[in-house]
């Protein structure tokens, strides 16, 4: 029997993963960690057959036992930024199993990690052609210089990947903006997109940070989660392909990119044509207005974070099925007007 540790099931990520990972293998054993009984009840309420167990990511005793006794952690509650978790998991991953007998972490990161260079440099919505790629390129991905955005967890699994590959076979995935309704128990949008379209209803004009001339992939959260299914397959069939564990893998997921001033300016438009703002109008934000009304998550919006997904496709035949960020935009703005209502 497989049995699978997933962290952050009532969130974005997690539960949509959870989702497709249950209903499409309901025989698998499932143990989720939740922060709080009533988190529990959320999981156990769509998902009757997942075991949950009270804990959070400074539970670092209960971090280990679950993940020396699963055969797949799934790791996506904070995830790309919590070192205490990171090493937790390692510990336990690394304890619990053999060479005959190895255990698999599919580690949630994030591309984040690529506004390194604009955030060092002091650029703020310029354009950028660097483009990064997860096949041929790895290796500058997985050496990144240790400042970086979310580079401090990489590296813990990354290197748990190295010095203990035959017991642990590590895997990082990296999504970009996620967009799509979300199936899991509790929370079911992105943040980057949603927040985008939430400012742009709250003050009637869509933001455009700095130049306008920065992009950043985009991944539908249902293509995102068939990529931790497949590597979650590969790892029960015990695949050990060239480059799909260890310090080659780290894996891009993205269905294009855009320009975060053209999905701005589209965003105005849906909100107007759905009659929530008056005009279809953008507005230019400096760095110091767009966190203070935005908070610190809107600076992305002015940062080029681009890398093409090729190793899931080569070596897993991964490949994007659902509609665009674009097409998605009129569900996205109605559901965050939805929301306001609401509040």
């Amino acid at each position: 029997m497989v049995k699978i540790f997933i962290t952050g099931a009532t969130g974005y990520i997690g539960g949509d993963t959870l989702y497709h990972l249950y209903n499409k293998y309901p025989n698998y054993e499932y143990t989720a960690i939740v922060r709080t009984e009533e988190k529990g009840k959320q999981v156990t309420s769509k998902f009757p057959k997942v075991r949950t167990v009270k804990g959070d990511n400074d539970s670092i005793d209960l971090l280990k036992e679950e993940s020396a006794k699963a055969d797949i952690v799934i790791h996506t509650a904070d995830a790309s930024d919590n070192v205490n978790a990171a090493k937790a998991i390692a510990s336990g991953l690394t304890s619990g199993h053999t060479s005959s007998n190895p255990g698999y972490w599919l580690h949630t990161g994030g591309t984040g990690i690529l506004t390194y260079f604009d955030t060092r440099d002091g650029k703020l919505g310029e354009n950028s052609d660097k483009v990064f790629n997860d096949l041929e390129g790895v290796e500058e991905l997985v050496n990144l210089p240790s400042e970086a955005f979310h580079r401090n967890v990489d590296e813990i699994v990354i290197e748990t990947g190295k010095k203990q590959g035959e017991k642990v076979k590590t895997a990082v995935v990296c999504p970009p903006t996620i967009y799509g309704d979300g199936r899991g128990p509790s929370l079911t949008r992105g943040r980057q997109v949603y927040e985008l379209a939430k400012l742009t209803i709250q003050r009637g004009k869509a933001p455009i940070i700095g130049g306008g001339k920065a992009r950043w992939n985009n991944i539908h959260v249902h293509d995102l989660s068939r990529a931790y299914v497949l590597l979650v397959e590969a790892a029960v069939a015990g695949r050990t392909d060239e480059g799909l564990w260890g310090d080659k893998g780290y894996y891009f997921t993205e269905n294009g990119e855009h320009f975060w001033s053209s999905l701005s300016q589209r965003i105005a438009e849906s909100a107007k044509n759905q009659g929530y703002i008056q005009f279809a109008k953008t507005e230019a934000l400096d760095k110091a207005t767009a966190n203070k009304v935005a908070g610190f998550e809107s600076i992305s919006w002015g940062l080029n974070s681009r890398g093409e997904a090729r190793r899931l496709k080569k070596l897993l035949g991964w490949k994007p099925q659902e509609r665009s960020i674009e097409d998605e935009v009129d569900t996205i703005v109605k559901n965050e007007w939805e929301r306001l209502q609401e509040s």
